[in-house]
C-alpha cells in the first residue's frame, strides 16, 4: 500500500500560493508580548532594588552580608528574566493569528520565532527605557575599576604626601591656596643657612611640604636633606647627626604608608574587576534564560490557542 503524507487543504505547491499573500509574523501579538515583557521586568526589578535595599544597612552587623545580596541580585536577575519574558511570549503565542493550512512543525518554528522576537524587542526597549541597566552598570564598575588602577599610585603618593604634610603643619600646607610642588619651590628661594628657631609652626609646614615633594619624587635630595636636618637642630636641639637619621626614618615610613596605599587601592580595583566580570557574565546568563522562556512560553501559548475549535 502506497503511503502518502497528508496536507490538510490541498497539495504543498497550493499551500504555499495560500500563504505567499501575507506575513507569518504576527506583529501585533509580538508588540503586545514584548510591551507586557517589558513591563513587568521593570516592575520586578523595581521590586527587587527594593528587597535589596531593605536587606542591606549601613550599620556593622546588621543586615545582610554584601556576598548574600550579591547573589540574591543574580538570583533575582534570572527570576524576573524567566518572568517577565514567559509572560510576554505566553501572550504573544496565545494572541498571534491563527495559520490554516501549515504544518505542524512549521507552526512549532514560527511560534519559537515568534516567542524570540518577543525577547528580542522587549531587551531593546529595556534598553532604552533603563537609564541604569546591566551594560550601563557594567560599564560604571568596569571604568571606576580601571581608574582606581590606573591612578593606584598616584593616590597613594598624593595621600602619603598630604599625611606627611598635615604632620609638619597642615593648616598652611597649601600656602595660601598654592599647590604643594609650586610652594615647595617658592619655599627653596628663601631658605636661610641659620633657620629662625621661633618660626615653629611656619617652620614645620616648609618641613611638611619638602617631605611630601620628596616623597612625590620618590627620593630625598642632598640639599633637602641638610636644610631639613638643620632645622630639626634648631628646632629640637639635636645635632646634624640625629636629625638625618630621623629624616631618614620619616621617609621610610611614609614610603611604606604609600606602598600599602597603593597595595589597598589595587585589591579594589582588582575586586571592582571581578565583580564586573561575574556581573557580566550572569547578566548574558540570565539574557539566555529569558530568550529561552519566551519561545517556549510561546510555543505552549499557540499549542493552546489552536487547541479551542
Amino acid at each position: 500500500m502506497e503511503t502518502r503524507t497528508a496536507y490538510p487543504g490541498g497539495s504543498p505547491a497550493s499551500l504555499g500560493n495560500r500563504e505567499s499573500f501575507g506575513s507569518a509574523v504576527s506583529w501585533g501579538a509580538v508588540l503586545a508580548g514584548a510591551f507586557v515583557a517589558t513591563a513587568t521586568y521593570l516592575m520586578l526589578l523595581v521590586a527587587g532594588a527594593g528587597l535589596g535595599l531593605a536587606s542591606s544597612s549601613p550599620w556593622g552587623g546588621d543586615g545582610a552580608s554584601a556576598k548574600a545580596i550579591g547573589i540574591g541580585a543574580i538570583v533575582w536577575l534570572v527570576v524576573i528574566q524567566i518572568i517577565s519574558a514567559g509572560l510576554g511570549g505566553y501572550i504573544a503565542g496565545r494572541l498571534r493569528t491563527k495559520w490554516v493550512d501549515v504544518h505542524s512543525d512549521e507552526v512549532f518554528f514560527r511560534d519559537t520565532a515568534h516567542g524570540f522576537l518577543v525577547w528580542a524587542l522587549g531587551a531593546t526597549v529595556s534598553a532604552f527605557l533603563m537609564t541604569a541597566g546591566v551594560s550601563s552598570a557594567i560599564s560604571g564598575v568596569a571604568n571606576v575599576g580601571a581608574s582606581a588602577a590606573s591612578g593606584a599610585g598616584v593616590a597613594a603618593t598624593s595621600a602619603a604626601a598630604a599625611g606627611a604634610a598635615s604632620s609638619g603643619g597642615g593648616n598652611s600646607a597649601n600656602g595660601g591656596g598654592m599647590m604643594p610642588s609650586t610652594q615647595y619651590f617658592t619655599d627653596t628661594l628663601f631658605r636661610s643657612d641659620r633657620p629662625d628657631a621661633s618660626q615653629g609652626d611656619a617652620a614645620k609646614a616648609e618641613v611638611g611640604r619638602i617631605v611630601a615633594t620628596s616623597i612625590a619624587r620618590g627620593n630625598v635630595t642632598p640639599e633637602d636633606k641638610t636644610y631639613v636636618a638643620r632645622v630639626i637642630s634648631n628646632q629640637t636641639g639635636v645635632d646634624q647627626a640625629t636629625a638625618e637619621k630621623r629624616i631618614d626614618d620619616t621617609i621610610n615610613r611614609a614610603k611604606q604608608t604609600a606602598d600599602q596605599a597603593k597595595q589597598k587601592a589595587l585589591e579594589a580595583a582588582d575586586a571592582a574587576r571581578k565583580a564586573a566580570a561575574g556581573f557580566a557574565l550572569w547578566a548574558f546568563i540570565s539574557m539566555l534564560i529569558g530568550a529561552f522562556s519566551s519561545t517556549y512560553a510561546a510555543t505552549r501559548g499557540g499549542r493552546t490557542r489552536d487547541s479551542w475549535k
